[in-house]
């Protein structure tokens, strides 16, 4: 029976609401190969199940006491409806400080206060908008030149403001290709034109290239002008750039407490981001300068501190590792080492030594929580590299932050989403686009920022 309208008439079903049913119908007569529905050889991976109390949690003068989690978020808005090729981008990345022990204390009670709650979390948000398809800098210049000018006026603009850090995303960028306390001069730019190619170390100002004389701004060494094109919306290249500056924002906050409280809040404080410590697509030799930054810090940090991990919410691991607790091969408590075997299963390669030397600067295991959550923390060495030609380091040894990690996944259960932890949850509470009315609040921010809410003029709308 169909609803009503406001007008009176009746609700008419979309002409193409059957789509999804037909093509599902169409997939289940295919026959394809699904590694996470095939657990196959269960000896050969419960040999590489290690239980819980292989890792003893923290006495209580180590536990870790806070936990600060990054997660990003992006959103590629069309304009007007008069103009379907043009695009607007906004991405932004949130912080989330969460006060462990005021939450464990709430454990106990009854009804959870809400202002304790409030009290918990603390957070900070980072936002950057720019014309990602159809629409440009300024005029006489193609899109890729117009994303390597906005994301540089956009890295000297937006700042990182939290507490006693108040830095440009400019300046953190050189201080990952540089040592804690010790920014880089200069980062390694590969000149974008075709023809050229020339490595050319570039200051902050930017400099020309010795090659063909074109302009090189510093923010090239992101290279993702690389993953633009004239046509479609670039959300690819937006998401690569929310990644970047999801990373920038960890960076930042790290340093803080490594600068400012080393010995005290850095060595009782577990940094999460939302998703895989990696770095994909042209920005993916960041994974590198991540990864020698923050060993650098452990070099001159107390104990195991930093403590940093990453936590994926989906992809081949996680469906992996929800099959291997549905079928009980993983208790409650128990982790799983992802060697080379179980990588090659995830991912049906033959090649598994090839697996993420590239693009991760952290370590996956998958971990059963002691109340039956499932996650696939990534967690970074403080020496080596965790993926190489070798097979990398999968051992926990190798690993000396996992137990106080895994302690904090232990505690920090959460029922906003699947699996999920508190922390994370704040942090993308805070940086999730709204939708509905907040959709149209970003269109019509974009609309001002192109100057196409005005009869006549163009605008750059990087400068406003």
């Amino acid at each position: 029976m169909p609803y009503e309208t406001i007008v009176g008439t009746h609700e008419i079903a979309s002409r193409l609401s059957h789509s999804t049913a037909a093509v599902r119908a169409i997939a289940d007569q295919r026959t394809f190969h699904v590694p996470a529905e095939t657990l196959r050889d269960l000896d050969t991976v419960t040999k590489r199940i290690r239980p819980r109390t292989n890792f003893a949690s923290p006495s209580s003068e180590i536990k870790l006491t806070a936990a600060i989690a990054v997660d990003g978020s992006y959103v590629v808005e069309q304009i007007r409806d008069g103009l379907p090729s043009v695009y607007y981008g906004f991405t932004q990345a949130a912080a989330a400080y969460v006060d462990l022990r005021i939450m464990e204390t709430q454990k106990a009670e009854r009804f959870v206060d809400p202002y304790e709650i409030n009290r918990a979390v603390n957070s900070a948000l980072v936002t950057l908008d720019l014309p990602v398809a159809g629409a440009y800098t300024r005029e006489g210049v193609d899109i890729a030149t117009s994303w390597r000018e906005a994301i540089d006026q956009l890295f000297r603009l937006k700042k990182i403001e939290v507490n006693r850090l108040n830095q440009t995303l400019l300046d953190l960028l050189f201080l990952l290709h540089g040592k804690p306390g010790d920014p880089a001069a200069r980062v390694p730019v590969n000149c974008p034109t075709p023809n050229c190619k020339e490595d050319v170390p570039v200051p902050t100002a930017g400099i020309e290239c010795d090659g063909c004389g074109r302009h090189l701004y510093p923010t090239d060494v992101l290279r993702i002008h690389e993953e633009v094109g004239e046509e479609g919306t670039n959300q690819s290249a937006l998401g690569r750039l929310m990644s970047v500056v999801e990373l920038l924002v960890l960076v930042g906050l790290a340093t803080l407490l490594w600068a400012q409280s080393r010995r005290e809040i850095l060595p009782q404080t577990l940094f999460i981001v939302d998703g895989p410590l990696a770095m994909h697509g042209p920005p993916a030799k960041l994974r590198g300068w991540a990864l020698e930054y923050f060993q650098e810090m452990a070099k001159t940090s107390p104990g195991s501190a930093p403590y940093i991990c990453g936590l994926e919410k989906t992809g081949a691991m996680v469906d992996y590792a929800r099959q291997l607790a549905r079928h009980d091969v993983l208790a409650p408590g128990d982790l799983l080492l992802c060697d080379t075997d179980i990588i090659g299963r995830v991912t049906n390669t033959s090649n598994a030594l090839g697996y993420g030397k590239e693009t991760y600067w952290g370590r996956k295991f998958i971990y059963r929580t002691l109340d039956g959550r499932v996650v696939v923390p990534t967690v970074m060495p403080p020496t080596g590299s965790p993926y190489d030609t070798n097979g990398g380091l999968s051992e926990p040894e190798s690993y000396p932050t996992l137990p106080a990690i895994l302690d904090v996944i232990d505690r920090t259960g959460s029922s906003m989403y699947t699996d999920g932890i508190i922390p994370v949850a704040a942090a993308h509470g805070k940086a999730a686009f709204p939708i509905g009315v907040g959709t149209d609040v970003l269109r019509l921010v974009a609309t001002k920022r192109l100057g196409l809410d005005a009869p006549t003029g163009n605008s750059n709308p990087c400068s406003r």
